[in-house]
């Protein structure tokens, strides 16, 4: 285990304890991450950026906004949490992503991209409104830039003349092109100390002289012109923004310097640095998406600990390339997770078929929108978290034309150690308000490969939600009707759908074994839902148990609930297991299932007391 040791006083740290922090810094994340799992190649590259940041500014009272945030370890670090950096991603232990709840250094929640401008704009004009004096700075990645949202941000923050610092790390996309030798050479020359001390009291002595204001103004614009000619910055400046850079995002003294300068100015400031994705790691510098975000692993080696095995998304992505194989109007979306959803293959096979947008999922709906209506098969494939930016998309651009569009709706249900910003639990409600819609919920790979081919012979927009990961120990195929029953029985309706029918058929057979009859039907096909068989059963038993691994809001068992009631079916109890209203922490799949009541343990207790009440 690297030991950090005690976190030196930031403000007081020499350039040459700074750097050595750095090298301590990047060691630390390497070992935690290797236990742990986690974010690596994004932290290693951005430590520097953190460092600096510390020595200059103080976040317990100014405010870092970061964007996505899983760059953040090294800010935990140097706040107070170093202690607990071996309990990161864990129940009960530190988020990898900034939480508020968790720390005051942390001013807002962040796991999906592209928003920080925005919401430190909010918080600067707060701050102005409310006449407070500190610093607001948003941190964000090149990648955030393909989404919409931080242009919005940029472009309304760049007009505000509000005090605020953006850093765009460029660890890899070209946000602008250099032109050569002279433009490099002039961006280093304009940023060196003298040249900022002179341009700091240049400014000062022509406020201060006679005429010099309109002096400045026409050295400012002939400045501008000759800049604008020879430095690839004009967008930003454009946009209001004072540009800095770009400069090296791995050399501490360097980003100390700059930002001391930039939180002395009064206006809109961005400075961008150039990282190594990776840096100090040789296997996260040489493949950094693979090292993007990572399991356990070897120090020694990069090599996993427990590789993984086949998944509902390899599935799907094999099968979608199976059916476009025989159909040329299959086209594949994703938004920047080509392999998180199983695309890889796809993108290799149909280079000129498959498409990636970008962090910008309304983008992608809306785009596969455009091309069902001329005639080709859209396959969006996108984790369930992040569809949920598309939804206006979903209505307007797909569901009132009731578009032939489907979604790959992955990472549904629990997803484990990344927490809140990420599990997949309210898809269904959301998909379920969309007029036209179809979803059905695989519960195997075998039913996911029949439910996309059900998808692709269907008409209208069509949703497959399916979790992350492998199947459990249901793997047969019986996903062509709507809903089925798995198991006969006499005194208690069991429902649910998807993944978590192994632990309910578990928990029928545990029901057996204690001496009572439990009947098990699964749901194949949520929307439009057609449960006549659950209907039955559950006026037959008197008792229903609807277990679902997402939110309570718009749960099937809320909805089967709701028949009875119309139908004036009298039921001695029912029982609705979900992930409740709330929001789910991280952890483990198996301790948040327990954490939700929807472990074998807790659901076979629930349908004892189902069973028990009204006796």
């Amino acid at each position: 285990m690297v030991e950090l040791g005690d976190i030196p006083d930031m403000h007081t740290i020499s350039d040459g304890q700074a750097e050595a922090l750095c090298s301590q810094l990047r060691a630390r994340i390497i070992d935690v991450v290797s236990r742990t799992g986690g974010h690596l190649a994004s932290n290693l590259g951005a430590v520097e950026i953190l460092v600096a940041l510390h020595r200059v500014f103080d976040t317990g009272r100014d405010r870092l906004v970061f964007d996505v945030g899983h760059q953040c370890y090294v800010h935990k670090i140097l706040t107070g949490r170093e202690g607990a950096m071996e309990t990161l991603r864990m129940f009960g232990g530190l988020s990898g992503y900034p939480k508020p709840q968790e720390s005051v250094h942390d001013a807002f929640i962040a796991g999906h991209a592209s928003n920080s401008v925005s919401v430190a704009l909010g918080m600067a004009f707060a701050r102005t409104r409310l006449g407070q004096d500190h610093s607001v700075i948003a941190l964000l990645g090149d990648g955030a830039l393909t989404g919409g949202l931080a242009y919005e941000g940029l472009s309304g923050a760049g007009l505000s003349g509000e005090q605020l610092l953006v850093i765009l790390n460029d660890n890899g996309m070209s946000i602008t092109e250099n032109v050569g030798g002279i433009a490099q050479h002039l961006a280093h020359q304009r940023l060196k100390p003298q040249y900022l001390r002179f341009k700091k009291s240049y400014r000062k002595l022509m406020a201060v002289l006679p005429g010099g204001r309109q002096i400045y103004r026409f050295t400012h614009k002939v400045k501008t012109a000759v800049k604008e000619t020879l430095l690839p910055c004009s967008m930003f400046e454009d946009m209001g923004f004072t540009y800095l850079g770009p400069v090296d995002g791995n050399d501490v003294r360097g980003l100390t310097r700059l930002l001391r300068y930039a939180k002395e100015l009064k206006t809109p400031v961005l400075l961008h640095v150039r990282t190594v994705k990776g840096k100090g790691y040789p296997p996260a510098e040489k493949n950094p998406d693979a090292y993007h975000g990572v399991s356990r692993f070897c120090v020694q080696t990069g090599e996993p600990l427990h590789p993984s095995g086949p998944s509902f998304s390899s599935t799907f992505g094999a099968a979608l390339c199976e059916l476009a194989e025989k159909d040329g109007k299959i086209c594949a979306i994703t938004a920047a997770m080509r392999d998180g959803t199983g695309l890889g293959g796809f993108a290799k096979r149909f280079p000129d078929r498959f498409f990636d947008v970008g962090i910008a999922e309304g983008h992608g709906v809306a785009m596969s929108a455009g091309m069902a209506k001329e005639g080709c098969l859209p396959v969006f494939a996108v984790y369930s978290s992040f569809l949920q930016r598309g939804y206006d998309m979903l209505i307007h651009d797909v569901g009132i034309l009731g578009l032939h569009v489907i979604l790959g709706v992955d990472r549904a249900g629990l997803v484990g150690e990344d927490g809140e910003t990420h599990h997949g639990l309210f898809d269904v409600a959301y998909l379920s308000t969309v007029p036209g819609m179809t979803l059905y919920a695989p519960a195997s790979f075998a039913e996911l490969r029949t439910m996309l081919g059900l998808a692709a012979a269907a008409q209208g927009p069509v949703a497959l939600r399916y979790p992350r990961g492998g199947e459990e120990r249901y793997t047969a195929d019986a996903g062509r009707a709507p809903c089925i029953r798995l198991t006969e029985g006499a005194d208690i309706t069991l429902v649910t759908h998807g993944i978590t029918v192994s632990t309910v058929l578990q928990v029928a057979e545990r029901l057996r074994q204690a001496g009572y009859s439990p009947e098990v039907w699964k749901l194949n096909r949520l929307l439009p839902l057609e449960a006549e068989g659950v209907l039955q059963s559950a006026a037959r038993t008197g008792r229903l148990l609807a277990a679902e691994e997402c939110a309570e809001m718009g749960c099937m068992g809320g909805r089967i609930a709701a028949q009875l009631s119309e139908r004036g079916i009298a039921m001695k109890k029912v029982r609705l297991c979900n992930t409740g209203r709330g929001y789910v922490p991280q952890g483990t799949v198996a301790q948040l299932r327990q954490w939700c009541g929807l472990d074998e343990d807790s659901l076979y207790q629930a349908a004892l007391e189902v069973l028990q009440s009204g006796e």
